[in-house]
């Protein structure tokens, strides 16, 4: 998708020649002489428009008008919330149509953080799989490939426009990989993918692959892919914003590129979703996506343990007990608690990169899914500037989480006659124990835990990946980044006055 910001006051918007124009309309809006402010009158004083969020009204060949197709959107108080709405309800009613281009113009001055909004919501709903479609569908597809943002002071929203842009093609690139089914997006194909992102400035990748993991040690990780003919890989992405001494954000994102569950097999129904279980994988290939077009002066390391859960006669078993990377020793009680096996595994891995703070991605359980549904992800923290970090980033990226206990007497649960620790305690509180189990390999250093179980894909008729938590990432990224130096004034501005 390509995007532009340009000023557009309605006059101009009017007169603008596009396939398709959506405007955006505000509460309290004061039309002025042109005739886009014309029809909002005309259509408000008829009733049949009114500016609260979603509402909508269209028209095909308005008079005064360049454009063809017209769609008033309202957007109620303007808030980034409303605009998101607003602006994934009009680009819906247009996606399917033949405009291969459309203008999405504010009809008043908007806050920066609408037009990011704009932007991210546009891309959402413009998004469409065709990877492993035949050709006669692809042509079939809409036809939408490129949008102009206009507001009447593009200026003042340029970075917040750019920014959406970079995330807006992260979250295409998480949705892409996790919509992928497991035949198309095996482990090494996730390391190819990683290797892609290398390709861009100041990024890095290594893959290791099962000898290299059996020499580091990774017993619980090994002993998770150990049942599946593809093999394991495990990623690093490194991205070097700022100074080789600065500590880097590690990011850990969960790859089980196909689940079944193991001995302790699913049930058929919806079995086919989880070729999403590497929905934390693929946030992290979208976070350095948008880290390649960002550029932020921070520090981030990725690491994706990638591998498929089979129950092949070389599965491991429950009662096995595995030594993990740390030299803890675990009873495996539920071969379908795997995601903690190869989490655990790459956070001990990420002590050695002496970070600043580690955040896991994954979907891990759907405890959480009951406990929070698909709104806001599940997020523990052992440290409460980080969490409350992470938490504001998410309500700015509108990608939001909610912060869950991770009180001691949870870990009850996890002891065990035969090992150090059991991989599940009891059904209760299922997404705070997983949490606690991971708690264990991260005392080194600050930790947070996102189970996106409930947010990583939608299921039903519009079943597919969501991008998230790239948006939530991103923004607590940005903020962790060294600020950009301000860009030296024009040298004939700089210039001080000649004394007379």
């Amino acid at each position: 998708m390509d995007f532009q910001l340009k000023s557009l006051r309605l006059a101009e918007a009017a007169a603008a020649k596009a396939p398709a124009l959506v405007v955006l309309v505000a509460e309290g809006f004061q039309p002025g002489g042109d005739a886009l402010s014309a029809l909002i009158r005309r259509a408000t004083d008829g009733g049949d428009f009114r500016a609260e969020a979603g509402r909508l009204l269209a028209s095909y060949g308005s008079a005064g008008l360049a454009a063809e197709r017209v769609v008033l959107a309202g957007v109620g108080d303007g808030c980034p919330a409303r605009v998101r709405k607003a602006v994934a309800a009009a680009l819906g009613a247009l996606k399917g149509g033949p405009a291969k281009a459309l203008t999405l113009c504010f009809a008043q001055s908007p806050a920066p953080e609408a037009v990011a909004a704009a932007v991210l919501a546009a891309a959402d709903t413009a998004y469409v799989y065709t990877a492993t479609k035949g050709k006669d569908a692809r042509k079939d597809q809409p036809a939408l490939k490129q949008v102009t943002v206009g507001a009447p002071d593009a200026a003042a929203a340029r970075g917040a426009f750019e920014q959406a842009v970079g995330i807006a093609e992260g979250v295409r690139l998480a949705r892409e990989w996790a919509n992928r089914p497991a035949n198309h997006a095996t482990p090494t194909m996730l390391g190819e993918a990683a290797r892609a992102l290398a390709k861009s400035p100041r990024i890095a990748c290594e893959v290791l692959g099962p000898k290299e993991v059996a020499k580091l040690g990774m017993g619980a990780f090994r002993a998770v892919a150990q049942g599946s003919e593809q093999e394991l890989r495990f990623i690093v992405l490194r991205y070097g914003g700022a100074g080789k001494d600065d500590a880097p954000v590690v990011l850990v994102g969960k790859g089980i590129t196909f689940d079944t569950g193991g001995i302790s097999i699913k049930p058929a129904a919806e079995m086919d979703e989880m070729k999403f279980d590497m929905g934390g994988a693929a946030s992290v290939l979208g976070v350095f996506r948008a880290l390649a077009e960002l550029q932020p002066a921070v520090n981030v390391v990725g690491l994706i343990p990638a591998c498929e859960n089979m129950p092949d006669g070389r599965a491991v078993k429950p009662g096995d007990v595995v030594t993990s990377l740390s030299g803890q020793t675990i009873e495996i009680l539920n071969t379908d608690a795997e995601g903690r096996l190869v989490l655990c595994d790459a956070l001990t891995y990420a002590e050695r990169l002496k970070p600043r703070a580690v955040i896991d991605i994954a979907t891990l359980t759907g405890a959480c899914v009951i406990a929070l549904g698909g709104v806001r992800s599940g997020l523990f923290a052992t440290d409460d500037a980080l969490a409350e970090a992470l938490q504001a980033a998410g309500e700015q990226a509108l990608d939001p989480c909610w912060r869950l206990p991770l009180d001691d007497e949870y870990a009850e649960g996890l002891k065990t006659n035969f090992a150090d620790v059991a991989n599940v305690a009891g059904r209760a509180a299922g997404a705070v124990t997983a949490a606690k189990f991971l708690q264990r390999f991260t005392k080194a250093y600050p930790w947070a835990h996102l189970d996106i179980a409930g947010t990583a894909w939608k299921s039903g008729a519009a079943k597919g990946a969501t991008g998230r938590p790239v948006g939530l990432l991103v923004n607590y990224l940005l903020g962790q980044a060294a600020p950009k130096p301000a860009k030296p004034a024009p040298k004939a501005a700089r210039k001080s006055a000649k004394p007379r």
